[in-house]
């Protein structure tokens, strides 16, 4: 800490030594996820990344970005005294998103902004984010951290993060690649993931005024544990899939939107999808179908406001769709064939016949 006093910048709300406190606190956390490539990070003005010693060629290398935040998920950890999973969530979002034009990881910066910084939170936040970050396989470069009296209410933050990964032109993506007749495989959530909360505090929380420290029916969580559970990070799964061969056509990152939206994304205009209710009603958490039949929210408004149990979208050759399933028989995560892509012409680009307009009961 400094030396310096700042009693009258505290007095306006603002102490520089609990900033100081933080940084000495999350510096061994960040230090955790060095990775090869990492140079200078924490505590300077900017971080360099070392793409030679990351092991990428001089040539034919591209660096990818994604930013986002974690969205009103954050008032359950408020409510909750919850803190240390809502990291995994701001990474999550990020890496998942890069991972549809086939990077990779490498680094990750953090954006914490509260009313008055408490260190301890501030710890818990920062660990959550270097967890995320070690599953992904990228090095917590650095941050910032921001106290800015009257801007939040006591107790709360806001959270947000930027990736770069690297990608090479025999690795990356596009949507010229998919083409019709390819297959769609439906990766499992590990829940609400970070969308679609808005609704559903509205409905259990405000509606239903269901108590945050309690299960719903025979669940082993409570509901605010359950509603917290962190974004599942796909990036070893994917990885999984290029080491066996397996080169995705098309990737989507199942966020707001749903299977309405984001499947599309990853196809040029003329191709679509038609997917399959019944394999992704198997895919479908228990949580999905107490949002619905308790907010009387249609199963078709369900499949564009939450992931619905499908997190991530991976397209493939129908030669490598046996490939794929296995390489995830053998993983945690559970994958299920769900659609197939075709020409849509002047029709709809996602097309899921026999979706309810009814809720679910």
């Amino acid at each position: 800490m400094s030396q310096a006093r700042s009693d009258r910048y505290r007095e306006a709300g603002v102490d520089i030594d609990a900033g100081d406190e933080l940084v000495r606190r999350i510096s061994p956390l960040a230090e955790s996820t060095r990775v090869p490539g990492a140079t200078e990070g924490l505590g300077g003005f900017g971080g360099v990344f070392d793409l030679h010693a990351a092991g990428f060629p001089a040539l034919g290398v591209q660096l990818v970005s994604g930013t986002d935040g974690v969205g009103t998920k954050l008032m359950i950890a408020f409510a909750t005294g919850i803190h240390d999973t809502i990291g995994i969530d701001c990474v999550a979002m990020c890496v998942n998103d890069i991972l549809a034009v086939g990077a990779r990881p490498l680094f990750f910066l953090d954006y914490f902004a509260t009313g008055k910084l408490e260190p301890e939170v501030g710890q818990q936040v920062v660990a959550g984010i270097a967890e995320g970050c070690k599953q992904a396989k990228c090095w917590l470069m650095g941050g910032e951290t921001a106290e800015m009296p009257g801007m939040y209410a006591d107790g709360e933050y806001d959270l947000a993060g930027f990736v770069v990964g690297g990608v090479t032109d025999e690795t990356r993506i596009e949507p010229a690649h998919a083409r019709a007749g390819d297959v769609l495989i439906g990766v499992a959530s590990s829940g609400l993931h970070s969308n679609g909360f808005s609704l559903a505090r509205h409905v259990l929380l405000n509606e239903q005024k269901l108590p945050l420290d309690q299960p719903l029916g025979n669940d082993t969580l409570t509901l605010g544990e359950r509603l917290l559970v962190p974004t599942q990070i796909y990036v070893d799964a994917v990885q999984s899939l290029r080491d066996a061969g397996v080169a995705p056509h098309g990737i989507a990152h199942i966020t707001g939107g749903g299977m309405w939206e984001n499947p599309q994304r990853a196809l040029t205009k003329n191709l679509g999808v038609t997917l399959d209710i019944d394999a992704m009603r198997a895919m479908r958490q228990p949580i999905f179908q107490e949002i619905s039949a308790r907010g009387k929210v249609s199963e078709s408004e369900m499949y564009r406001v939450f992931n619905m149990g499908i997190g991530l979208v991976i397209i493939v050759d129908p030669k490598d769709v046996d490939t794929t399933l296995e390489q995830f028989s053998q993983g945690p995560l559970a994958a299920k064939v769900i659609g197939k892509v075709q020409e849509c012409g002047d029709g709809p680009r996602v097309q899921i016949p026999n979706i309810s307009d009814q809720p679910i009961s």
